[in-house]
This record gives C-alpha cells, sequence and structure tokens, in this order.
C-alpha cells in the first residue's frame, strides 16, 4: 500500500494544479555593499526557470522608510512601480528585466513596512497585552512575508534577497529570521552569501580574509552557507577557491567566482558554468528538469557582442551624475538598439545646464532623445530648451512622465503662444495650466504612495504612431504622477498640431501625445521603460530606436 506522503509527491509532480513543494533560497551579502546581489538573484532566477521550475524573487530592505517612494534618487537610485502600484527597490526592475516575472507589492519589503503591520497589530490588539519585542513579534512578520508568496503554491523556488551588508544593525533582524527559517525548512532552504575578494595591486595579491570574515560574521548569528559566491575582478585560482572552502566549511565545488562581466546578462551564463543551478538542486533535493534552454538568452547576448553599428541617444535630465536614476530606461534603450543590431551609445546631458546658446552643440550629434521623468522645478527649462530644438529639427524625441508634460508646456508657449504656459507643480499661479493636479490629488496631503501608481489601460488612436508600434489599439502600462493634461486646452492643441493620441478609457485622462507632422515626436504620461526586458523589449521603445537609427543612416548617405 502506497503510504499517504508518497502518494501526495506522486501526485504533486503529475498534477500541475495541484500546489507544488515551494524551496527557498536566501541571498546575504558580505564585506562591502553594492556587490550585486540583484543580479544574482536574477541569474539565479533566469537558470531555474530556463529550466522549466516556477519562480519568483523578492526583496527585504533594512531602511525604515515604509517604500523609497519618498526617497531622492541620489539616497537610492530609480524608484521602480509594481503593476499593482507599489514603490519599490530598483532591484525589482532587474528581476522582471531577466525573468519577466510581473512583481507586485508581495516582492518587496522594507523594516518601515514590516515595523508599521506590527504596530498595527498592536494597536488593535492581536498581540493580546504582551510586550512586543523584536524575537518573535518582528521576526515572525518577517518570517511570514518571506513565505507569502510561497504560500500561495505557485512556485518551485522563492528567492530572497536581504538587502544591506552582514554585520550591519538594520539588517539583524532580517538575518535571525533567516537563521529560523532555515532550521524549521531543513532541505527545502538554501542560504547563498556573496562576498568581495579584493586584489591588492601594490602585492599584487588577491586576499581571501575579508571574505573568511564575513563568513564567521554569518556563522555567529547561525546561519552557514550552503554557497558562497566571490565578487572579483581578477580569476581566482582553484587553490585559492579551496582554501576558501576550508575556511568557511563550504563544499570546494560550492565556491563560486562571480568575475567582472562586459555585460550583466552574461552572468547567467557564468553561473550556469560554474553549475550553481545544480548546485540549489541538488542542495534543496530538487529532481533536474534537464539543461536550461539558453537559446532566446544567447541569441540577445551575440547580438550584444557582435553589433559593430552605433545609435547615439540623448538622455536629457537633472540626475545626470547618477544613472541608476534613470536605470530603467537605459537599459529598455539598450534592449533595443541589441534586438536592432546596434550598440547603444547613450549620452546624458544635465538638462541645468542646457541652455538655448548651447543647446546646437549638445544636441547636434545625437540620433535619438529622450526626456526623462522627474519632479520638481530643477532643470525644468533645460528640458523645455531641448524639446524645441528637437521639434524644430524633427529628431526623433520621446518624453516620460514629466518629459510628455514639458512637451505639452513648450508647445503651449512656442506654438499656441500662451508664454507664461506652465505645470501647476512648477507655477501654482500660472495663468495657463496646460497640466494641471489631478482631481483626486487635490485632497491629498501625504507624500508616500498617494500618487497615481500602477498599471492603467490606455486606448490609443488609430494609425497613430504609439498604435502601430504597439500592434495593438488598448495596452496596460505603470504609472507614478500626480498632475495631468488639462483637457480644458485639448481642442486648442490639437487644432495647432498637436494630437492626444492615448487616452485612458475610464477617465478620459490623456495618456499619450503626438505631433504627426515630425517623424517620431511622442510623449507618454506613463512609464513603459518599467515593461522592457531582456525577451521581450518594449514596442515603443523599439519605434523609437528604429527612428533614431534611421535618422543616423540618413545623416550618413
Amino acid at each position: 500500500m502506497v503510504s499517504c506522503k508518497l502518494f501526495y509527491t506522486f501526485v504533486s509532480r503529475t498534477n500541475t494544479f495541484l500546489s507544488v513543494e515551494t524551496k527557498y533560497i536566501f541571498v546575504t551579502g558580505g564585506v562591502v555593499s553594492s556587490l550585486g546581489k540583484g543580479i544574482i538573484s536574477s541569474s539565479l532566477a533566469r537558470l531555474l526557470l530556463s529550466r522549466g521550475y516556477s519562480v519568483t524573487i523578492q526583496k527585504f530592505d533594512p531602511y525604515i522608510n515604509i517604500d523609497p517612494g519618498t526617497l531622492n534618487p541620489y539616497e537610492h537610485g530609480e524608484c521602480y512601480v509594481t503593476i499593482d502600484g507599489h514603490e519599490a527597490d530598483l532591484d525589482l526592475g532587474h528581476y522582471e528585466r531577466f525573468t519577466d516575472i510581473k512583481t507586485t507589492r508581495a516582492n518587496n519589503f522594507t523594516t518601515g513596512r514590516i515595523y508599521q503591520s506590527v504596530i498595527d497589530k498592536e494597536r488593535r490588539g492581536d498581540y493580546l497585552g504582551k510586550t512586543v519585542q523584536i524575537v518573535p513579534h518582528i521576526t515572525d512578520e518577517i518570517k511570514r512575508d518571506i513565505k507569502s508568496l510561497g504560500n500561495t503554491g505557485k512556485y518551485d523556488f522563492v528567492i530572497t534577497e536581504i538587502g544591506g551588508t552582514v554585520g550591519d544593525i538594520e539588517s539583524t533582524p532580517f538575518l535571525e529570521a533567516v537563521r529560523q527559517l532555515k532550521w524549521e525548512m531543513g532541505r527545502k532552504a538554501v542560504s547563498l552569501h556573496l562576498t568581495y575578494v579584493p586584489y591588492l595591486k601594490a602585492a599584487k595579491e588577491l586576499k581571501t580574509k575579508p571574505t573568511q570574515h564575513s563568513v564567521k560574521q554569518l556563522q555567529s548569528i547561525g546561519i552557514q552557507p550552503d554557497i558562497l559566491i566571490l565578487r572579483t575582478e581578477k580569476d581566482i585560482p582553484y587553490n585559492m577557491r579551496r582554501k576558501v572552502a576550508q575556511f568557511c566549511n563550504v563544499a570546494p565545488e560550492a565556491v563560486i567566482q562571480s568575475i567582472d562581466a562586459s555585460s550583466i546578462y552574461k552572468v547567467p551564463q557564468l553561473m550556469h558554468e560554474q553549475h550553481l543551478d545544480d548546485l540549489v538542486l541538488r542542495l534543496t533535493d530538487t529532481e533536474s528538469k534537464g539543461e536550461p534552454n539558453h537559446s532566446a538568452w544567447n541569441e540577445f547576448l551575440r547580438k550584444l557582442e557582435t553589433s559593430e553599428k552605433i545609435v547615439t541617444i540623448g538622455l536629457v535630465g537633472k540626475y545626470v551624475e547618477l544613472q541608476d536614476a534613470y536605470k530603467s530606461i537605459s537599459e529598455s534603450l539598450m534592449h533595443c538598439a541589441t534586438y536592432c543590431d546596434h550598440k547603444l551609445n547613450l549620452i546624458y546631458i544635465h538638462s541645468e545646464k542646457l541652455t538655448p546658446e548651447n543647446v546646437d552643440e549638445k544636441l547636434s550629434g545625437m540620433d535619438g532623445i529622450v526626456v526623462a521623468p522627474g519632479f520638481g522645478q530643477r532643470g525644468i527649462e533645460g528640458k523645455f530648451v531641448a524639446l524645441k530644438w528637437c521639434r524644430e529639427h524633427d529628431v526623433p524625441t520621446f518624453g516620460i512622465c514629466l518629459g510628455m508634460q514639458c512637451m505639452v508646456i513648450e508647445y503651449a508657449r512656442n506654438i499656441l503662444g500662451l508664454t507664461d504656459a506652465n505645470s501647476t507643480e512648477m507655477d501654482p499661479h500660472t495663468p495657463y495650466n496646460v497640466i494641471d493636479l489631478m482631481e483626486e490629488q487635490k485632497s491629498v496631503s501625504n507624500m508616500g504612495g498617494t500618487m497615481r501608481l500602477g498599471a492603467y489601460d490606455c486606448r490609443l488612436k488609430e494609425r497613430s504612431v504609439p498604435a502601430e508600434a504597439y500592434g495593438k489599439e488598448i495596452v496596460s502600462e505603470r504609472h507614478r504622477h500626480r498632475f495631468e493634461f488639462n483637457d480644458e486646452y485639448r481642442k486648442r492643441f490639437e487644432e495647432a498640431g498637436l494630437e492626444c493620441v492615448g487616452e485612458n478609457p475610464e477617465t478620459g485622462l490623456v495618456e499619450v501625445v503626438q505631433v504627426p507632422s515630425l517623424t517620431w515626436y511622442v510623449g507618454t504620461q506613463y512609464h513603459p521603460e518599467y515593461q522592457s526586458t531582456v525577451l521581450n523589449p518594449h514596442p515603443l521603445f523599439m519605434s523609437f530606436v528604429k527612428a533614431a537609427i534611421a535618422r543616423n543612416e540618413e545623416k550618413n548617405r
């Protein structure tokens, strides 16, 4: 007679509609920050997906902000938006670009959000008058959030990245939660620790001591890493990796190097060559489904490496010193250029330093211009200068969110003759408020999480540039804004040649504008960059890049 346990295992493997047994992979970092835990997590997810497993990734950030929505980009880089309207860490952008998984608020938690949840429960009396403490109440909340995706029964693997560095005070509750889960889950959980092996140029030596200390810190709180990944600029000899294994209680084959690569998209390939995915399957007692299918990914890499033609795009914004502020845009442009058999030459142009006197010098070498999103007055006049020059010289131009609003303002000033036209965000007393605060935003006082956020439908005008790019008239795109096109001016704009070619089917909110008389001059209120991935580049970015390439070819005839 077959035991109940064996029968359950059999039916769970043969009937896809039954819940799967979820395995958990915890990714931590040591020695220094910014080693690339998000890229390693995304690469491992890509490998497991390519083998046929269902996978998702989540990120736990140790800062006390509820989310990064109110953080200056100089503090935290790009704020990424999920389909359900959660403002998230930029690593979620990496997750989506590598995996094509659409993330939600369940994929990103912060210390602030976890503490807020615990405090709300305490205020409701959920703890029955007990003293609320880090252990067990905070750690239980973290454990509950870690397991939330696994409890859906949809995923073979949940990869959980713990932000920060081992030894940080802020990370301690998360690491304690991981320690407890590893103990409770046994072979269903794997710990992967990413460290740094520095190269001392004067001594001409790689040094493993920082890695040893980092692992000892992790062990001191009760976590024994199963896999070590060593970030390095130089090849680490096998004997040195074996030494690390001996000092850190890790199997020699589980010490993997992550050497600098010419593209982050090569990392899955480098990890597979060192059997990272095989290790995870073996350590979690997971039956292998065979070698991963990397044909589409490898074709992208082939194009990335062999393309010789260059397309030059200018990105006009105020955060050009910090390129992570525009990470999704730069990656979207690169995806599309690669599929068009071109290398992307992305030039960052500081909008604060752009003037009528230098605009020709700054922009004349560009094949296309993207006017970046953002908030606030700083750098706004430079965007108007850029847009006027692009419109007058018929350069392919893509305005995103605030960039689209600037398109509208510039057109109002210089074509409609409304010299003082502006957004009420920049000038609350403008006589021509062509961009105005959304009606539902007028009663909002809190800053965090209160904008129009997440995915909304947009109906595109037939035969418009966006409709032809998408190949359909109804699309869904993600938003992050408070201000909108003022519909009172719509008729005047359209009579003067700027058409509203996309709108929300429920509210009539203008989502897309276009000047049809120009080759490619389009602005979107939404953020299409959030949905471009390696295997599915965004169609609107693709249309823009093709227009830029066509301009380049015409110039060089």
